[in-house]
């Protein structure tokens, strides 16, 4: 790509070029899409139509790298499913001093809207050609970690890099150590709004992850369909990990991305009492759970009607 900083473009955020990659992508069973140098909600929803036209399930992560999309970032991140902050180009199209805030800011509003946000670019730069990080890098991922983001990314470290197995060990061991230091304040968790129209399930889910919180549960489960009960209960970050269920492989490899999310396939929804104890069970056999533990079950009922979630129980494992 070229960098015009200080510079408004009128170009199509899609060019031919994408239009034809776009054919090809639809074609794989890709889960997620990321649309380069987005700058409006409708650079997404032009993205999005052509998804669905074609009845692909791919989800849309806008990369946020240019000023006009700062400008315009809450719409941004509500006609998205999921943000990039892409900050090898948003720090060379804006000064420099301004991303450490400008990424805090986005992470932020990304945990409010229940939508997950990657940190990438640059993150162990000298990674490429050495060994070990520097101790800066090491901050950038850390902070990554301590801001709430779900997931942080690799690109040149591993796509060309001369150590792409050790950069990802030394990742995972900067992660693992600095999740155990986070706790997402009480000023920043996400509140149920009355104007939303999921508001009757989003306060079972903001229910569901205090719970837990309070009763010091092992985990949340979820059933889902639509992947919208992971992304919610998960924009609360509770102190457990959320263990989601659903019958659809495309909606679980999704949902991979989502901050504190396990999947599982399982497609025997009967009755709620039964569908607890066998996602227990399950739950139980991959040692995720044993006997003792709380778990908080959320779900629909009437199950086979598939409503939103409604429901919330606080089991101890037998």
């Amino acid at each position: 790509g070229v960098n015009l900083p200080n510079t408004k473009i009128s170009l199509p955020c899609l060019t031919k070029k994408d239009l034809i990659d776009l054919e090809f992508i639809l074609t794989q069973p890709v889960n997620w899409i990321a649309l380069s140098f987005v700058r409006s909600p409708k650079d997404i929803k032009d993205l999005k139509k052509r998804i669905t036209k074609v009845g692909h399930p791919a989800k849309v992560i806008a990369k946020i790298e240019k000023p006009e999309a700062i400008q315009k970032l809450d719409k941004i991140i509500t006609a998205s499913n999921g943000i990039m902050v892409a900050r090898g180009d948003l720090g060379i199209e804006m000064p420099m001093e301004k991303l450490p805030g400008i990424q805090k800011n986005i992470v932020q509003k990304c945990i409010q809207k229940a939508r997950p946000v990657i940190v990438a670019t640059q993150m162990m730069e000298r990674m490429l050609v050495n060994p070990t990080p520097t101790r800066a890098e090491i901050s950038y991922v850390a902070n990554a970690v301590l801001e709430g983001a779900d997931a942080v990314m690799l690109s040149g470290e591993t796509s060309v890099g001369a150590h792409p197995t050790l950069v990802v060990e030394s990742m995972t061991k900067i992660l693992f150590e600095t999740e155990k230091y986070f706790e997402l304040s009480e000023n920043k968790r996400p509140v149920p709004s009355k104007k939303s129209t999921t508001f009757y399930s989003d306060v079972v889910c903001f229910n569901a992850a205090k719970t837990a919180n309070d009763v010091g549960a092992k985990g949340i489960v979820g059933l889902t369909t639509s992947g919208y009960t992971a992304f919610k209960v998960s924009s609360f970050r509770p102190k457990c990990s959320t263990f989601i269920f659903s019958d659809l492989p495309h909606i679980l490899a999704t949902l991979n991305l989502v901050w504190g999310v396990k999947c599982f396939y399982y497609d025997r929804f009967t009755s709620t009492d039964e569908t607890i104890e066998d996602v227990t069970a399950i739950l139980k056999e991959n040692k995720e759970v044993k006997v003792g533990d709380v778990i908080i079950n959320t779900g629909s009922m009437p199950m086979h009607r598939r409503l939103r979630t409604n429901m919330m129980k606080v089991t101890i494992v037998e």
